[in-house]
């Protein structure tokens, strides 16, 4: 048994100083407040006041530490799951982009090697972004592979490792179809890179699509005559959204608007980060195409798009902290409980009795200090 002292423990709704958390067998065995008795345990860990929280569940990214998922590198993979415990992750879906299936097919094998055989954040399914998408809201991705929805496509990359999510435009021909496979398949529908109108997302809403990829970053705008998918995520309660909380992809007023008009548990935080994430600016590369990193945002040499960013997760909930002033205790479950919950995981997002023991320990700067995966003490 392991036991975690002095702990800070913030988990959904719970605000615990001075407490403890005991673990046994991978799993916390109980948390135990301030004053009670200890007790003991084969080894204990002082977490001297600091944040003791759920790990994060990062369920879009596309690299870091100079390395792409989709790249070539065949450790790609393992270098950026270990990055990723430095950033408090204890569980990722690493994320494609819009390749060839030979590609994608190349990847999911890699991330299948890496997710039974784990050396840093656990993989709990890939996330494919495109390559179904509108040509309109093209972003960073490459138009060369855009291609019409394939339900057949996802069966053979499903085969290879397992895909929990995918990435696509509602209103493309075929979507809607699309959108009833994925749902059969146990998979997670994702409107983005989309043009759709408020009409068209109701109609995949109505089959099960209640999901948009990286909020107001390559969707539908506000507008006063057509609402659109910016719209439609603010407007309906049941719709997740992912919110790259860096300050660039999303302004601070954009951050406290959805904190207050969106339910806290249909908000997901996400990094979409590209593999310039921990190393500094620069020349780098996004799916092929040529990105050029400044003052730490991402974009096209091309054009001045938006090309993933650089953002690390305990940065985005420090970011979030500060712009929103909610609770910790309330915006803590966007990072981790929701994504577990969306996922059907029910033992993951919580600092509690029967939950796995994966646990991130901040500082009052938000630094991670420590993190435990499966109750084993990874980093710090």
């Amino acid at each position: 048994m392991v036991l975690i002292t002095n702990a800070h423990v913030i988990s959904p709704d719970v605000d615990m100083p001075n407490a403890a958390v005991l673990i046994e067998g991978g799993r916390i065995k109980d948390v135990i407040a301030a004053g009670a008795p200890l007790p003991k345990a084969d080894s204990t860990y002082d977490a001297g006041g600091d944040m003791v929280i759920p790990g994060f569940i990062d369920m879009h990214f596309h690299g870091g530490m100079g390395c792409e998922v989709t790249g070539d590198n065949p450790k790609a993979v393992e270098i950026v799951g270990e990055a990723k415990l430095k950033e408090g992750v204890t569980s990722m879906c690493p994320t494609t982009l819009t390749l060839p299936e030979e590609r994608l097919a190349e990847t999911l094998a890699k991330v299948e090697a890496y997710r039974k055989a784990p050396t840093g954040s656990k993989v709990i399914g890939t996330h494919l972004e495109g390559p179904y998408i509108n040509m309109e809201c093209i972003g960073a991705q490459n138009p060369a592979y855009v291609r019409g929805p394939s339900i057949e496509e996802i069966r053979r990359l499903k085969a290879i490792s397992p895909v929990a999510l995918v990435t696509y435009a509602i209103e493309v021909p075929g979507s809607l179809e699309f959108t009833d496979g994925l749902i059969q398949e146990g998979i997670l529908p994702s409107c983005g890179h989309t043009n759709a109108t408020f009409a068209q997302f109701k109609a995949g809403r109505e089959r099960g699509l209640k999901r948009l990829t990286h909020f107001c970053n390559q969707m539908t705008r506000l507008h006063h005559r057509e609402i659109g998918l910016v719209g439609a995520g603010l407007y309906d309660d049941d719709v997740c959204i992912e919110m790259i909380c860096d300050t660039i992809h999303l302004c601070p007023d954009m951050i406290r608007l959805a904190f207050k008009v969106k339910p806290l548990n249909r908000i997901l935080l996400i990094t979409d980060a590209m593999e310039a994430t921990g190393l500094a600016d620069g020349n780098y590369s996004l799916g092929g195409l040529d990105v050029v990193v400044s003052d730490g945002a991402a974009r096209l040499a091309s054009n001045g798009a938006l090309a993933g960013s650089t953002l690390q997760f305990n940065t985005a909930l420090k970011n979030v902290a500060r712009e929103t002033g909610l609770p910790l205790a309330k915006i803590i479950r966007t990072t981790s409980l929701n994504q577990a919950e969306e996922l059907g995981i029910k033992d993951l997002g919580r600092v509690a009795p029967g939950y796995v023991a994966d646990l991130a320990v901040l500082d009052k700067d938000f630094r991670v200090k420590a993190v435990f995966v499966d109750g084993v003490r990874k980093l710090g």
